[in-house]
């Protein structure tokens, strides 16, 4: 008998930014770290004889709990690669839900009908999938073998298991890092448990990990104009609301100098401040000033914005995951943001998402907190 662990990839920045990664090549983050210790926790006292996994950096960390410990190599075996998103990849689920709401619909329920251009269709990945599952299988008889992949290529290959498409499998995909067994016997394969994350702890769990909420709103991005009268006054306005909630009052604001720096940054860069568009809706900025900090190799965030109403509902990772599409192309190697000490709502947002402070820099009406993180 041979016993195969099929386990998903720890929390990565697609789960937590909302973006649609594919074969782009995002990050664990941080409270992906953390799910990883309790896996790793969870396979102490089960023998493992070979791990394979996709060869994405999420799923290959996530495999050296397994590893690791078990003094294990990890074998690359792409056929364990995510869907290839073709020229959606990378891009905010919001993007594909406003732009292509039929696409969005057909990539979420796993139908037929999802055909990207340069990309897979789910039948294609469990054409490539399920033959590497039986050969590891054949390769290993009558050993256990540790596999890291992805949400939906996971999907796909449970179906297949059952003799169903993709769309006609209701078993929902795994959490990350949940674990399925199988056990084969010749060509027989027994289903001893799927999706199970009985190793994390609530707060690791996608209901406890308030950043990745499946129900969050999901949005898009599209580049301000200022010289357009409406845009220029929802930026004042933005501008001008946060200053007066962290400080009190509008003493020292210059709407006219937060104008010109604007203009400045979009001189040298049209995407350096965006709107943030839920539907049709603008609902908060993103500002960046990407000639800043480029000795250091880091990508500054000037401004970030929510309107009050969209606040606390997973959004704002969001707007972070997007200054993080822009800078890493760029080669830099962190991102950078100065946030007030005594506002608690963005400092637990920061860290939650990676950010640690780095040190101290001048504020308009104090001292302001230097955050960054790794990219």
């Amino acid at each position: 008998m041979t016993r195969i662990y099929l386990i998903r990839h720890a929390q990565s920045e697609g789960n937590l930014y909302r973006r649609i990664l594919g074969w782009y090549d995002g990050h664990v983050t941080s409270s992906g770290r953390a799910q990883i210790t309790a896996l790793k926790n969870r396979f102490l006292e089960i023998p493992v004889d070979a791990v394979y996994s996709s060869d994405l950096s999420r799923a290959w960390e996530t495999a050296q709990a397994v590893a690791l410990p078990q003094k294990l190599d990890i074998h690359p075996e792409p056929a364990f690669r995510e869907l290839h998103i073709g020229e959606f990849t990378n891009i905010p689920y919001g993007d594909l839900h406003y732009h292509h709401p039929d696409l969005y619909d057909a990539l979420f329920s796993f139908s037929p009908l999802w055909a990207p251009k340069g990309g897979e269709r789910f039948q294609q990945v469990a054409d490539r999938i399920v033959p590497a599952f039986f050969r590891l299988a054949h390769r290993h008889s009558g050993q256990s073998v540790a596999i890291f992949s992805h949400a939906m290529a996971i999907h796909c290959l449970q179906a297949s298991l059952q003799g169903k498409h993709p769309s006609q499998f209701p078993l929902p995909s795994g959490e990350n890092t949940a674990v399925s067994c199988y056990e084969l016997q010749d060509d027989r394969v027994d289903i001893r448990f799927e999706n199970d994350i009985s190793h994390l702890p609530n707060s690791l769990t996608a209901a406890g990990l308030r950043g990745s909420r499946e129900n969050a709103p999901a949005v898009w991005f599209q580049a301000m104009e200022l010289e357009k009268e409406k845009e220029r006054q929802f930026y004042l306005s933005a501008r001008q609301e946060a200053w007066e909630t962290l400080h009190g009052s509008l003493r020292g604001f210059d709407g006219p100098g937060f104008l010109q720096e604007a203009r400045e940054q979009l001189q040298w860069d049209r995407h350096a401040l965006q709107m943030v568009m839920l539907r049709g809706q603008a609902v908060g900025l993103l500002q960046l000033a990407t000639l800043q900090n480029v000795r250091e190799g880091a990508g500054y965030i000037p401004f970030l914005y929510l309107r009050p109403d969209y606040r606390g509902q997973g959004i704002a990772p969001q707007l972070l995951g997007q200054a993080v599409s822009v800078y890493r192309p760029m080669g830099r190697k962190f991102l950078r943001l100065l946030c007030d000490p005594g506002n608690q709502p963005a400092q637990h947002l920061y860290h939650r998402c990676g950010f640690v402070k780095k040190g101290e820099a001048p504020g308009a009406l104090g001292t302001l907190d230097l955050l960054e993180m790794p990219l």
